[in-house]
C-alpha cells in the first residue's frame, strides 16, 4: 500500500486501542471504511516485522445496532452487559473478514481486571499472547463485559490498553481517538495548539477540561488517555495519542514521524 512511511527500522511491539469514535459516524453508526484503513495498516507493520496487539472498543455500538436501543432491562450496568455481549461476535466478524482479506488472521481475548493480578491468571493470558503473536495471528483485546464485576472491571479501554502493552512488554502504546491529541485548550479553538510532546512530570492537567468532547457509548476520555499514557511512560513504553481518523497515522507514528501528543519518560 501507499503507507507514506519513510523507511527505516520500526518498533518490534506495539499495542494499538482504538477509540469508539475513531470507527462511528455521527450517526453513532460503525463505518467500515475507516476499520478497513486501520486493518490494511497493521497489515502492513505485520509485513514489516511489527507485531501488534489490537484493543477495540465498538462493542456496544455493535450491540445497538442489532438489538436497536430499546430493551427490557433498565439497568445500565445489565444493559450494557447485553450490548457488548451481543456486540462482540459483529465486532470480531467485522475484523475477521478485513483481515482475511489480506490473508491474516485474528483472535479475540478476553478478560477482567484481576486477570492482570500477578498469579496464574497473568501467566496464562502472558502465554495466550505470545503463542498468538508467534503464530503471526493478531490478537484483539476486550473486556469481558457479561462476566466483570465492579471490582475487577477496567476504567476503560485505555486502561485495558496499558495494562496489556505492559504486558507483552511493548515498545509503542498508540491511543486512537478523533481529536488530534492534547491541546492547550478547546480543539476547535483556532488559538488552541497542539502540544507535540509532553514528559510525565509536566503539569498539563489543567488542560483536560478543555481537550474531553465526551465519549457517548465510550467510557474514556481524554484524562483517561492522559493517565494511562503516563502510566505507560513511566514503565518506559511511549505513549502517543492521535487521532485515528487521519490517513496513515499508525504507520506514520510507528515510524517516527510526528503525529499527535507523544508522552515519553
Amino acid at each position: 500500500m501507499d503507507n507514506g512511511v519513510s523507511t527505516g527500522a520500526p518498533i518490534q511491539r506495539v499495542v494499538i486501542k482504538i477509540g469508539t469514535h475513531v470507527i462511528t459516524n455521527k450517526d453513532r453508526r460503525i463505518v467500515g471504511k475507516i476499520l478497513a484503513k486501520l486493518v490494511e495498516q497493521i497489515v502492513y507493520l505485520y509485513e514489516h516485522d511489527t507485531l501488534v496487539v489490537l484493543v477495540s472498543s465498538g462493542s456496544v455500538i455493535a450491540g445497538k445496532e442489532v438489538m436497536g436501543h430499546q430493551l427490557k432491562t433498565t439497568d445500565k450496568i445489565t444493559r450494557r452487559q447485553v450490548f457488548s455481549a451481543v456486540g462482540q461476535p459483529r465486532m470480531m466478524r467485522h475484523y475477521y473478514n478485513l483481515f482475511h482479506h489480506h490473508g491474516m488472521r485474528c483472535a479475540q481475548v478476553l478478560a477482567t481486571k484481576r486477570d492482570f493480578d500477578l498469579g496464574k491468571h497473568r501467566d496464562n493470558m502472558v502465554n495466550c499472547y505470545e503463542g498468538l503473536l508467534a503464530e503471526g495471528v493478531i490478537p484483539i483485546a476486550n473486556e469481558d463485559d457479561a462476566v466483570s464485576l465492579s471490582m475487577s472491571t477496567f476504567t476503560d479501554n485505555d486502561e485495558l490498553a496499558g495494562l496489556v502493552a505492559e504486558l507483552i512488554h511493548a515498545d509503542m502504546l498508540i491511543l486512537l481517538t478523533d481529536i488530534d491529541g492534547l491541546f492547550n485548550g478547546h480543539p476547535e479553538d483556532p488559538e488552541s495548539e497542539l502540544i507535540p510532546h509532553l514528559r510525565v512530570e509536566d503539569p498539563v492537567e489543567q488542560y483536560i477540561r478543555q481537550t474531553n468532547k465526551g465519549e457517548a457509548e465510550g467510557r474514556g476520555g481524554m484524562a483517561s488517555k492522559l493517565r494511562v499514557a503516563k502510566q505507560s511512560a513511566r514503565r518506559n513504553i511511549p505513549t502517543v495519542i492521535a487521532n485515528g481518523k487521519t490517513d496513515h497515522i499508525i504507520t506514520d507514528i510507528v515510524y517516527g514521524k510526528e503525529r499527535g501528543t507523544k508522552i515519553t519518560r
